[in-house]
């Protein structure tokens, strides 16, 4: 496997990164996804420090995965009850 060194801007900070190759673009694109989120905190909400938009960029990002995370489940749910109810209906198609 390919690894890249890479630097990431976040906050005005630069960060070297070992990454494979194969994610070199999610991590600059991600890093992107951040920077401008910084922006947009820094010039809709009352942030005193790049910390503040860095932790409110957390707490954004952190909601997200968590509503994916639970969407995921559920679809998984969903799926596996209409998988339970085709095999019953199969089951007693076949007797």
């Amino acid at each position: 496997m390919e690894v890249r060194r890479i630097t990431i801007n976040i906050a005005g900070r630069v960060y070297p990164l070992n990454v494979p190759a194969a994610e070199e673009e999610t991590l600059r694109k991600v890093g992107k996804q951040i920077e401008s989120m910084i922006k947009d905190f820094e010039q809709n909400f009352d942030v005193r420090d790049k910390q503040d938009a860095l932790a409110m960029c957390a707490l954004k990002l952190g909601t997200n995965a968590e509503v994916v995370s639970l969407n995921y489940e559920k679809n998984i749910n969903s799926t596996n009850e209409r998988l339970v109810k085709i095999n019953q209906t199969l089951n007693e198609i076949g007797k």
